[in-house]
C-alpha cells in the first residue's frame, strides 16, 4: 500500500495511491498517519476498511497539492557518510560505526513544495535519500528483528547549509533544520511494496542534469542494522524516520568547484518503486 496526504499546508488530509496511479481520499477512515495510527496497526486496519469501502471513497484530482505522506513524527534521525562514494567526495573519513545527527521535524514539507534559501545561506546543497518509517515501538532491538519495526520507505532531500553545518562549530543540525529543508514522498510505500530495499536506484538532478546516481545496494551500514544501533541509544516511537544518508554528486562534491543551490534552481530526485520529487528553489523573502 502506498499512503498519501493532500492538500493545503497544515490542512492534509489522509489517502492512498493506487496501484493504478489514482489516488483516493480516505478521510472516512477517521484516522491521520500519525503515531497513534501506526502504534495501533493501523496500516492493516487501513488495508482491511478498504476492501467494503475503497469504491466509495473521493478520488483525489491530481491538481492537489502533496503533504508528507505522515503527519509530524517525534523525530528525524538521520545518518552521515552512509556511502562510501559520498564520503570520499567530502575527504571524509569512512565511518566505522554510524555518524548520527538530528533533523527538526519543522523542516518538513510535501514534495513538490518550493525549497527556501534560508536566510544568510550561500552553500545550500541537495542529498537524495532513501526514509525509514518505524511501524512500532523500539528499544533495544535485535538486528534479526529489525524487519518487523518498519512501516514503509519514503523518498526525502536531506537539504544541507554546508556553512551553517561545517563552519559553524561543526554542529550539523543546524545546517539541516531550516525550513522547507525535508521535502519526504509522494508516497509511504510499504515494504511489500518494494521487492528489495538493498537494491534500488536513487538519483538526483539539477536543472535537469544528473548529479546523483547510486543504489541502496551500496550502503555503508544496512537498515536492519542502523535500527538495532538507534535503539541501543534512544527509543524509536512509530512515525519516527530514519533517513539513510546520499551517494556521492552533492554541491559540496563537485569538481574542480563546489556549487550550490541558487533561486529558481530545479531539483528533482527519485527512487525506485517511491515515486520522484521536485522542488523550485526561491530565496528567503
Amino acid at each position: 500500500m502506498k499512503l498519501i496526504r493532500f492538500g493545503k499546508t497544515g490542512q492534509e488530509k489522509p489517502g492512498v495511491e493506487l496501484p493504478d496511479g489514482k489516488r483516493i481520499d480516505t478521510s472516512a477512515f477517521g484516522e491521520d498517519y500519525n503515531e497513534q495510527f501506526f502504534t495501533n496497526n493501523g496500516i492493516a486496519r487501513l488495508a482491511e476498511w478498504l476492501k467494503s469501502n475503497q469504491s466509495t471513497c473521493p478520488a483525489v484530482d491530481a491538481s492537489e497539492r502533496l503533504g508528507a505522506p505522515l503527519a509530524r513524527p517525534s523525530k528525524i534521525i538521520c545518518i552521515g557518510l552512509n556511502y562510501v562514494d559520498h564520503a570520499k567526495e567530502t575527504n571524509a573519513a569512512i565511518p566505522t560505526e554510524p555518524i548520527v545527527f538530528f533533523k527538526a521535524t519543522t523542516a518538513m514539507c510535501g514534495p513538490f513544495d518550493s525549497v527556501v534559501i534560508p536566510k544568510n545561506s550561500v552553500k545550500t546543497d541537495w542529498e537524495v535519500e532513501l526514509a525509514v518509517v518505524i511501524g512500532k515501538k523500539a528499544t533495544y532491538v535485535e538486528e534479526k528483528d529489525a524487519n518487523d519495526y518498519i512501516a514503509g520507505y519514503m523518498l526525502h532531500n536531506d537539504y544541507s547549509e554546508r556553512a551553517f553545518q561545517l563552519e559553524r562549530n561543526g554542529q550539523w543540525v543546524k545546517g539541516k533544520s531550516c525550513d522547507t529543508f525535508a521535502p519526504l514522498g509522494p508516497v509511504l510505500a510499504t515494504p511489500d511494496e518494494i521487492k528489495d530495499i538493498h537494491n534500488v536506484r536513487l538519483w538526483l538532478s539539477l536543472n535537469g542534469k544528473v548529479l546523483q546516481d547510486g543504489n541502496t545496494s551500496n550502503l555503508i551500514f544496512k537498515i536492519p542494522f542502523l535500527i538495532s544501533y538507534l535503539s541501543q541509544f534512544m527509543t524509536l516511537l512509530p512515525g519516527d524516520i530514519i533517513s539513510t544518508g546520499t551517494p556521492a554528486g552533492v554541491g559540496l562534491g563537485q569538481k574542480p568547484e563546489p556549487f550550490y543551490v541558487k533561486p529558481g534552481d530545479i531539483i528533482e530526485l527519485g527512487i525506485d518503486g517511491l515515486g520522484t520529487s521536485k522542488q523550485v528553489a526561491v530565496a528567503y523573502k
